[in-house]
């Protein structure tokens, strides 16, 4: 799983789709948005941001299927002509 904050998901989730940045997402093939939060504020952002990825992996399931238990990519169709 991949924790991360952006001022635009949709570019974000499209460099990940297509592997063009190096890391993480490209190394474990992750392509899939399986969850999100919005805010204005990036200092609220980092803040969850860092307080997610402190979480122990299982916490951090409960909340993902806690608003998608069936771990759809909810990206689907974003990029569709």
């Amino acid at each position: 799983m991949y924790t991360g904050v952006t001022n635009d998901l949709n570019r974000r989730v499209y460099e990940h789709k297509q592997k063009l940045i190096p890391g993480l997402t490209q190394k474990y093939n992750i392509t899939k948005l399986i969850y999100f939060e919005e805010t204005t504020d990036v200092t609220d952002a980092i803040a969850r941001e860092k307080q997610i990825k402190g979480w122990l992996r299982e916490k951090k399931i409960a909340l993902i299927e806690s608003i998608n238990p069936t771990w759809k990519d909810l990206s689907d169709g974003w990029y569709d002509s």
